[in-house]
């Protein structure tokens, strides 16, 4: 004959509860460890693709290639860059940066530094001269920018320096972003909100006109 279970003790089962809390708990630390890892490890490629709707809003720009693949500017002739080189850089004295501008948005561009929109005109040349950086990466502090701070930009024709006049968000889908100006222009561009985490809906823009070139 079987005698019967004992009822099951109170502290059996406040054990019981704290091990199941503590389950929940850990796979919740995991969850938020993959989602952090997510974060660094996989390239904010809406900041690439940012700029293709760009693409049909600007028409070919106010310069002249030659057969010999050089962009003439005045009476100089600059030689095209091959898409993926080194430009030049991009100094942010406020923010004690120097990034390096490499030719092209595309994946492998961007991760190199930051990249310069091939559509655009090059560094100090008069019209709109468009720059993109991911922004959890290169732009990570494009944020903390205000309206007359400086940025350096220094390639093989020389160092030009903008002043930037102008901050503001916009849709992703924005066309009105890279579009001709009349006067050498510096336009900075990365996605936002800067901590979103996917595909982030807005664009941060600096627009920086031309005050000194040498």
């Amino acid at each position: 004959m079987y005698k019967a279970r004992p009822p099951r003790s109170r502290f059996s089962l406040v054990l019981r509860t704290l091990s199941f809390g503590a389950l929940v708990l850990g796979l919740g630390f995991v969850v938020w460890a993959l989602m952090n890892i997510w974060v660094q490890t996989v390239p904010s490629a809406e900041a690439q693709n940012s700029d293709i709707p760009y693409a049909t809003a600007l028409a070919v720009n106010h310069t002249v290639t030659t057969g010999s693949h050089a962009v003439i500017t005045g009476n100089k002739a600059v030689p095209t860059p091959s898409e993926g080189a080194k430009i030049g850089s991009l100094s942010i004295p406020v923010l004690k940066l120097t990034l390096p501008i490499i030719q092209g948005t595309g994946t492998n561009d961007l991760k190199k530094g930051v990249g310069h929109f091939m559509q655009s005109v090059l560094p100090g040349q008069n019209d709109n001269c468009v720059l993109s950086g991911h922004r959890d990466t290169v732009f990570a502090k494009l944020g903390k920018l205000k309206v007359g701070d400086r940025l350096i930009v220094k390639s093989s024709t020389g160092t030009f320096t903008y002043e930037i006049k102008r901050i503001r968000i916009v849709h992703k889908d924005d066309k009105t972003v890279i579009v001709h100006t009349d006067h050498a222009v510096l336009t900075l561009t990365t996605c936002y909100p800067f901590h979103f985490i996917g595909s982030a809906p807005d664009r941060y823009i600096l627009s920086a006109d031309l005050v000194a070139s040498g």
